[in-house]
């Protein structure tokens, strides 16, 4: 069992950027693959970026790619997302997800992940 708290969300700018950061409690978060998802009302959850165990691998959305990174510190059992270069469409409550799963394996669907937190909102203004 794991428990995600995100926090880092918040008001900022168009082209500004944010940092969002994602503990994890109860089991070392290094057992866990770990993703980022995004929602906003009305649609579905959408997958933004994933990082293997150890940190060697990424994945990333089209919509985020050279704009967003995704890192780990196992040592902190924290998960980042830094986000640059923020557009509007980038608005959404933030979800980081954990994933007990093999070494190398990354997971982009969130049908995948056994853990959630609660979210940070994220509001990009024009």
């Amino acid at each position: 069992q794991v428990q995600l708290v995100e926090s880092g969300g918040g008001l900022v700018q168009a082209g500004g950027s944010l940092r969002l950061s994602c503990v994890a409690s109860g089991r070392t978060s290094s057992s866990y693959a770990m993703g980022w998802f995004r929602q906003v009302p009305g649609k579905e959850r959408a997958f933004v970026a994933a990082i293997t165990r150890g940190g060697g691998s990424t994945y990333y959305a089209d919509s985020v790619k050279g704009r967003f990174t995704i890192s780990r510190d196992n040592g902190k059992n924290t998960v980042y997302l830094q986000m640059n270069s923020l557009k509007p469409e980038d608005t959404a409550l933030y979800y980081c997800a954990a994933k007990r799963g093999s070494t190398t394996a990354i997971y982009y669907r969130d049908l995948d992940y056994d853990y959630w937190g609660q979210g940070t909102q994220v509001t990009v203004s024009a």
